[in-house]
C-alpha cells in the first residue's frame, strides 16, 4: 500500500524493522520473528541495507519473501553511497516490477573497507539527491502506481553524527523533503523530549509531512555499548542509566528495564498525538510484542 494511503487511513502507524540474515540458521529465526510479529498486524514493515549496499541481494531477498508469502507490507531501505544513477534505476525498476510501493531512501555510509570515501564524487552525494532520482523514476511511469515510490527519508532527533551544525542540518532535512519526501522516520532516541524539539523545530522549517518516531528498546548491557559506539551514537538519560546499573549483572532484570522504559516512551508519544512508531525489532519479537500488550495495542487494526 501507497504510505499515503497508509497515512490517510490510520490515525497513528505502528511499524517494525527487521535486518537481513546472514546465514541460514539466522534466517529461520528472522522468519519466525516475523510469523509471530505478523499477528500484531503492523502497517508496514522495513528492511535495512548495508554499508556501501552490501548487503543488497540479501535485501531484495527479505523484501521479497515477506511481500509474497505474508500479509506485512515491506519498505525496503536504499542507500546511494558510491552508487551510479544506472544501478539505483534497475534497483528501482526491479521493486516496482515486483509491486513494492514504497521505499526508504537514505544516504548510507561507506563500505566498511573504505572509511576515508569521498562522497563529493558520488552520482547521489546527499539523500536529496536519491530522492529527487526516485520522484524523477515516478515520472517515467514504471510504477504500476501511477504515484510512483512513496518515499520516506530519516530524522535524527539527537543530531545527525556528521553534521554537528544543528541549523545546516534541519536545511538538509528540508531538503529531502522539498525534493518530495512524502515521511520521515527517526533514528532511535531514548529521551521523547528530544523527539518533541526536533518535532517543533520542523514545524518551524516549514516541514509538515508526517514524522514517524524510531524505537529500540535496550536488551543487554552490552547492547547498550554497541549502540554508544554506533556514528550516530545514542544518548542514554541518567534515570535509564541508573536502573541499568542498579541491575546491570542481571541480564533479565536489565531485558525488563528496557522494554518498561521503551513501553513508557510509547505511551508518552501516543498521549502526545505521534503520527507513528517504528519499532527496531532486531530481528527478535519478544519485546516488541511485551510493549504491544502493555499498551493494549495487541488488538488494534
Amino acid at each position: 500500500m501507497h504510505i499515503q494511503d497508509i497515512f490517510d487511513r490510520y490515525e497513528t502507524t505502528f511499524s517494525f524493522e527487521f535486518f537481513p540474515p546472514k546465514t541460514d540458521k539466522a534466517a529461520e529465526r528472522l522468519y519466525e520473528t516475523i510469523r509471530q510479529l505478523e499477528s500484531l498486524h503492523p502497517h508496514f514493515t522495513s528492511v535495512t541495507y548495508g554499508a556501501g549496499g552490501s548487503t543488497r541481494e540479501r535485501t531484495h531477498d527479505l523484501v521479497m519473501r515477506i511481500h509474497e508469502s505474508s500479509s506485512l507490507d515491506p519498505i525496503p531501505h536504499l542507500t546511494c553511497v558510491s552508487s551510479p544513477e544506472q544501478e539505483i534505476h534497475q534497483i528501482l525498476k526491479r521493486y516496482a516490477e515486483a509491486g513494492i510501493s514504497n521505499i526508504l531512501a537514505l544516504a548510507g555510509d561507506p563500505p566498511p573497507d573504505m572509511p576515508h570515501y569521498d562522497r563529493s564524487q558520488d552520482a547521489f552525494p546527499h539523500a536529496a539527491d536519491l530522492v529527487r532520482f526516485i520522484r524523477k523514476f515516478n515520472d517515467e511511469g514504471l510504477h504500476p502506481d501511477k504515484r510512483g515510490f512513496g518515499i520516506g527519508v530519516a530524522g535524527f532527533p539527537e543530531g545527525h553524527p556528521t553534521t554537528p551544525n544543528r541549523l545546516l542540518e534541519m536545511d538538509y532535512l528540508k531538503a529531502k523533503v522539498d525534493e518530495g519526501a512524502d515521511y520521515i522516520c527517526t533514528q532511535l532516541f531514548f529521551d521523547n523530549r528530544d523527539f518533541y524539539d526536533f518535532r517543533e523545530r520542523c514545524e518551524l522549517a516549514g516541514i509538515s509531512i508526517p514524522i514517524i518516531a524510531g524505537i529500540m528498546p535496550i536488551a543487554s548491557v552490552e547492547g547498550m555499548k554497541r549502540m554508544a559506539e554506533l556514528a550516530a551514537g545514542a544518548r542514554f538519560p541518567a534515570p535509564l542509566l541508573r536502573a541499568v546499573d542498579r541491575c546491570q549483572d542481571d541480564p533479565e532484570s536489565v531485558r525488563r528495564i528496557g522494554i518498561h522504559w521503551a513501553t513508557e516512551q510509547c505511551r508518552d508519544l501516543l498521549d502526545n498525538e505521534v503520527r507513528g512508531i517504528h519499532f527496531y525489532t532486531l530481528n527478535n519479537s519478544d519485546a516488541t510484542r511485551q510493549i504491544f500488550q502493555c499498551l493494549g495495542l495487541q488488538n488494534h487494526k
